[in-house]
């Protein structure tokens, strides 16, 4: 069988749910709990898995999957090194865009905004909520530069075990950050692609629905 064909037999039909204005919560944050929540009960694999897209020298998008480790009204957070690509692209364009994807409930959120480094106190307290391996990593690992084979980073690690017996501080080079939103996009598949897709953008302070076309 030919790619081409290959292509063409990949093809899954929706229909299980739907999104109508009369069922989306007028507050989109409401709305993402909402989902989230059916995402956690339907003990879905990663269920807080995100692709976090930036923008880099040139105005060349950058995209990875990382985990979303705590949100509310005020934005969703997530941790890295702060000299990793993503965290120098951040901080030379402080915008991007997360997005979830749970194939298993047919549905899409996209959300984007402003990303700004977390308090030191919040990154402080998540690291030392991580397992001891975790943080071991976060210290060592040279995050997105070149090395030459894993031997080095294994070897790094073990120095530094070597070397750190006591408690584990957070490096200054990693920490957290918080995109702030302003705009939502919920996305429910349903038959023949005629999803449904409802927008949310914030205007002066409020926040306005919208459907789009699919």
């Amino acid at each position: 069988m030919s790619m081409k064909e290959e292509f063409k037999r990949i093809r899954h039909e929706y229909g299980k749910k739907t999104l109508l204005e009369s069922e989306a919560k007028k507050n989109p944050f409401e709305q993402f709990k909402l989902w989230f929540a059916e995402a956690v009960e339907n003990n879905l694999p990663d269920a807080n898995a995100m692709c976090l897209s930036t923008v880099g020298a040139k105005n060349r998008p950058s995209s990875r999957i990382l985990l979303l480790k705590d949100f509310d009204e005020s934005g969703f957070c997530f941790f890295t090194n702060y000299r990793s690509k993503k965290g120098i692209e951040i901080d030379n364009n402080p915008y991007g865009s997360i997005v979830f994807f749970w194939p298993e409930l047919e549905r899409q959120i996209r959300i984007e905004g402003k990303i700004v480094k977390l308090e030191a106190e919040k990154s402080d307290t998540y690291f030392n909520e991580r397992p001891i391996g975790s943080r071991i990593a976060a210290a060592v690992s040279p995050q997105s530069k070149v090395i030459k084979n894993r031997e080095e980073l294994e070897q790094l690690i073990d120095n530094f075990s070597n070397e750190n017996t006591d408690q584990i501080e957070r490096p200054s080079f990693w920490g957290g950050y918080k995109l702030i939103p302003d705009l939502f996009e919920f996305w429910q598949g349903r038959e023949n692609r005629l999803n449904d897709r409802i927008e949310y953008i914030l205007e002066e302070n409020c926040w306005s629905q919208k459907r789009l076309a699919p």
